[in-house]
C-alpha cells in the first residue's frame, strides 16, 4: 500500500506541474506577443513580406478547410492595401499530392496578387521552420506573419526569440465548435516551443538562399 501510495502521489505532482507549465507556456507566449497581432491593417506597419503559414486546403470529409480559406484572404487583403510587397508561402510538401505552398500560390493569385510576389517555401513543416527559414533562407529580419491569432501569437513569440521582428495579422478564426481539436492542439504545441528552445531544435532543413530584395 505504501508503495502504491507513493506511486499516487508522485503522479499527482507530475501532473500538477504538468498542468502548471502548459498553463505557463500559454500565458508567456500570449503575453509576449499581445502588442504585436492585429485584426486592424491599419495597425500594421508596411513591410517588404508577409509570411502566410500554411495549413490543408481540403478537410478529411472534403470540404475546403476555413483556416486555409481565411488565411488567403487574410494575406490578398495585406497585398492589395499595399502593406506587404511580397508573399513567402511556407508549409508542407512532404506527401506526394499534398502541397501547402502551392495550393497557398495558386488561391493568392485567384485574388488577384502576381505570381512573381510569390515565393513557396517548401520546407515549412511546422512554424519554427517557417519562420526561422524566413530569415536564413530569405534574407528576412522583419516580416508580417499571416495566419489565425492563436497561430500568429506563437510564430511571433518564436519570431522575437530569434532576433525577428515580427508583427501578425489575424486572419478570421473559425467557429469554436469546429476549431474545438484545433485550439487544443495549440495548447500543446506552445509547450513544444520552450522544449525545442530547451533542447536547441533547429528547421529539418535548409537549402540554397532565396534573398527576397
Amino acid at each position: 500500500m505504501k508503495i502504491f501510495k507513493k506511486i499516487l502521489v508522485t503522479g499527482l505532482i507530475f501532473f500538477g506541474l504538468s498542468v502548471l507549465f502548459v498553463l505557463y507556456a500559454n500565458y508567456t507566449i500570449d503575453y509576449e506577443a499581445e502588442d504585436n497581432v492585429t485584426s486592424d491593417i491599419g495597425n500594421l506597419p508596411n513591410e517588404k513580406v508577409g509570411l502566410l503559414l500554411g495549413t490543408s486546403k481540403i478537410l478529411a470529409n472534403g470540404k475546403p478547410n476555413p483556416y486555409f480559406v481565411n488565411r488567403i484572404k487574410a494575406t490578398a487583403e495585406l497585398y492589395h492595401a499595399g502593406r506587404i510587397q511580397n508573399i513567402i508561402a511556407s508549409g508542407d510538401n512532404s506527401r506526394k499530392n499534398y502541397n501547402e505552398p502551392e495550393d497557398m500560390k495558386n488561391a493568392l493569385i485567384k485574388l488577384g496578387v502576381p505570381a512573381d510576389k510569390i515565393y513557396e517555401d517548401f520546407a515549412g513543416f511546422r512554424t519554427l521552420d517557417s519562420v526561422i527559414r524566413a530569415k536564413e533562407i530569405f534574407g528576412q529580419e522583419s516580416f508580417i506573419v499571416i495566419s489565425q491569432r492563436f497561430h500568429n501569437e506563437r510564430a511571433i513569440y518564436l519570431a522575437h526569440k530569434n532576433g525577428i521582428t515580427a508583427y501578425g495579422y489575424n486572419a478570421k478564426d473559425v467557429d469554436k465548435e469546429a476549431g474545438f481539436k484545433t485550439n487544443v492542439r495549440e495548447k500543446f504545441a506552445r509547450v513544444k516551443v520552450f522544449w525545442d528552445f530547451f533542447f536547441g531544435v533547429e528547421p529539418k532543413f535548409g537549402g540554397e538562399k532565396i534573398l527576397i530584395k
